[in-house]
């Protein structure tokens, strides 16, 4: 289940998605497959080849991009989760979220 987004930035998520860009969007998530995880980071790109280059680029498998149509997404979770937020600068990501690298 996912909370702690406005409608609005969810709509902005998805169509970035649409129009083929790498989208990122962080929310509040509870799964009891992950216990302690309590963010995910969806990266999303509606051109498979574009988001599984990203993957690639990034060290991720692209074997984990949930095929959703029409929001293929890639989703990040814990240190690497951490890792790739830094990495494109999405600051504001981290701190609404209390992101902070596990000790």
């Amino acid at each position: 289940m996912a909370f702690g987004i406005t409608r609005e930035e969810l709509q902005q998520w998805k169509d970035a998605v649409t129009r083929g860009e790498i989208a990122f969007l962080t929310h509040y998530w509870i799964d009891p497959r992950f216990p302690g995880m309590k963010t995910v980071t969806k990266v999303g790109c509606a051109r498979p080849d574009v988001l599984s280059d990203w993957c690639i680029a990034n060290g991720l498998n692209p074997a984990y991009i949930h095929q959703r149509p029409p929001f293929p997404h890639f989703d990040l979770i814990g240190s690497k989760q951490i890792e790739i937020l830094q990495k494109e600068r999405l600051w504001h990501h981290l701190e609404r979220f209390r992101l902070t690298v596990p000790r």
